[in-house]
């Protein structure tokens, strides 16, 4: 009977909800607050008609367009319209990130782990799993929805109403709940955990990518990005509700295909079947460091190429650079003042030091695998073997420190091909690289830390994210807020020097490295002398 098949399903949502009562809290607040706090600060950023009218004619800019998208409501550019163009798009970017990660480890991850059989086994229906996992993530992002919207109207900004506030709240709500339903689709479709999360951020990679292309080419091409239908809301301007509902229908029809699927395969497959592999297994398998780079292979060159394409994202604004810096208040707040450092030179430095921030999450990701793959009960049958800890806690952080370099090379080399293309005279390629790898041993560092947690305290390694999001804020908003020095020595970021500020001091960089070595060294230490945990 079709009742049976949705059996217990209100009690899997009751136990997902307590599962995840810190997660979905921090995911909601870290959003609404991003966006609440960028809002508080729009009356700052333009505080008279003429400096918006000429920020609006700067949001004109095609590079401006694939980054933020097109601009509405520009002949009267209040503070309602620039919130929007200004942080809707990354704002549903966000959500769509939480959509997917509160989505994907109650369904396919669950499924591979085990934990699906198991509470099959208890009397509840085959799609009940499925069916909780999305009503969560769904009641999450309604939750986002309400924060947002009260958040925005209580400002009470001009041009900020309450149908607008809303109606924002309700885009990003929409967006979630989408990618949602969707990763619940892809967790029947793939046949594996890391096929699953790879095919949602591709789709989410991608939607961001076509919306930037039919923004400036093609209004069809965008509408078929739900970040692009998505955008067509006008909020605070026109206020269309369609696109809302549109994206809501999406996802409630990949939601019935989802709940078919899952009704129709077996538990544990997928319809996608698992490319097989090779009949016999490469030399580079024979050791530690060829297995940890096998299992890192995919997400290694998707991060290379996407610093890539960030690197150039960033780099196609530097074209309008100078008109986009003096219409921007904030802009200039932002970017670090140093004597023999021009507003450029800064705003390249201050993009540098965001990237590489960026840069270090893929480095952190790799670092901590081996702890993933212990609490999953796979370490243990690798160690059975005639491989040390030490081989294998190794072979991981070769390949994180590998990566650490080649997202810093891609992301200059992305930097400088768009700026080349934009600029008359662009920075040359040898004065970005070296930039940019002057951060290398503050990311060493930051990876040393998170082997030092795994070696030592195994199940406080989520403070490195935490120490992470730190460092990003005080680089990202610490001039603007005009944050005292100390909080820059607090992170391994605010000891790195800027290029053409600062004569590049090798002594500050090989400490940062000796720290990282040190961390790294403690953490093999405690790694070999630890039980391993489930």
């Amino acid at each position: 009977m079709m009742s049976n098949r949705f059996a217990g399903t209100s009690f899997l949502i009751g136990s997902l909800l307590r599962k995840n009562r810190i997660k979905i809290p921090i995911w909601i607040l870290s959003i609404a607050f991003s966006v609440i706090f960028f809002g508080k600060l729009i009356p700052d950023m333009y505080t008279t008609g003429v400096d918006r009218q000429i920020m609006a004619e700067t949001m004109k800019n095609p590079a401006v367009t694939v980054m933020l998208g097109p601009g509405y409501g520009l002949d009267n550019y209040n503070n309602g319209a620039m919130m929007a163009h200004f942080m809707l798009l990354f704002a549903a970017v966000a959500s769509g990130m939480m959509g997917i990660l509160l989505t994907l480890p109650h369904t396919r991850e669950d499924e591979e782990d085990g934990r699906t059989e198991m509470i099959r086994s208890l009397p509840v229906g085959s799609s009940s799993s499925l069916t909780a996992a999305i009503s969560v993530s769904a009641l999450s992002q309604l939750v986002l929805m309400l924060f947002v919207g009260w958040g925005l109207y209580f400002l009470k900004l001009e041009g900020m109403d309450f149908s607008g506030s809303m109606l924002y709240g309700a885009c990003l709500g929409a967006v979630g709940i989408f990618f949602s339903a969707l990763t619940g689709l892809f967790a029947q479709l793939m046949s594996n955990t890391r096929a699953t999360s790879g095919a949602s951020f591709v789709f989410l990679i991608t939607a961001y990518i076509v919306r930037g292309i039919g923004d400036v080419s093609s209004e069809a091409l965008s509408l078929i990005s739900p970040l692009g239908l998505i955008l067509r809301s006008q909020v605070y301007v026109k206020n269309r509700w369609y696109p809302v509902w549109i994206t809501l229908a999406l996802s409630l029809a990949l939601f019935a295909v989802s709940l078919y699927l899952c009704s129709v395969r077996d538990l544990g497959a997928g319809f996608i079947a698992t490319k097989p592999g090779r009949s016999k297994a490469s030399k580079l398998l024979t050791g530690p460091f060829g297995l940890s780079f096998r299992l890192l292979r995919t997400p290694f060159l998707a991060w290379a190429v996407g610093m890539f394409a960030l690197g150039a994202a960033y780099g196609s604004v530097l074209g309008d650079l100078e008109g986009f810096i003096e219409s921007s208040e904030l802009v200039r707040q932002m970017i670090p003042e140093q004597e023999g450092l021009s507003m450029t030179e800064g705003f390249i430095a201050l993009i540098i030091a965001v990237l590489s921030i960026l840069g270090a999450v893929p480095v952190l990701m790799f670092t901590l695998k081996l702890r993933n793959e212990e609490k999953k009960n796979r370490t243990e049958a690798l160690l059975s073997n005639a491989v040390s800890r030490r081989g294998v806690l190794g072979g991981y952080l070769l390949v994180a420190l590998l990566m650490s370099v080649t997202v810093q090379i891609m992301s200059a080399l992305g930097l400088w091909s768009a700026a080349v293309a934009v600029m008359e005279e662009a920075v040359s390629l040898k004065t970005l690289i070296t930039a940019a790898l002057v951060h290398v041993p503050a990311i060493w560092l930051m990876s040393g830390l998170s082997l030092l947690l795994v070696g030592f305290f195994p199940n406080r390694t989520g403070f490195i994210w935490l120490y992470l999001t730190y460092a990003f804020f005080v680089i990202y908003m610490g001039d603007m807020l005009k944050l005292p020095e100390w909080t820059y020595r607090l992170s391994p970021f605010g000891y790195v020097p800027m290029i053409h500020a600062d004569e590049i001091n090798f002594v500050t960089l090989l400490l940062l490295t000796f720290i990282a070595a040190l961390f790294m060294f403690l953490g093999f230490i405690g790694y070999e002398r630890r039980d391993l945990e489930g």
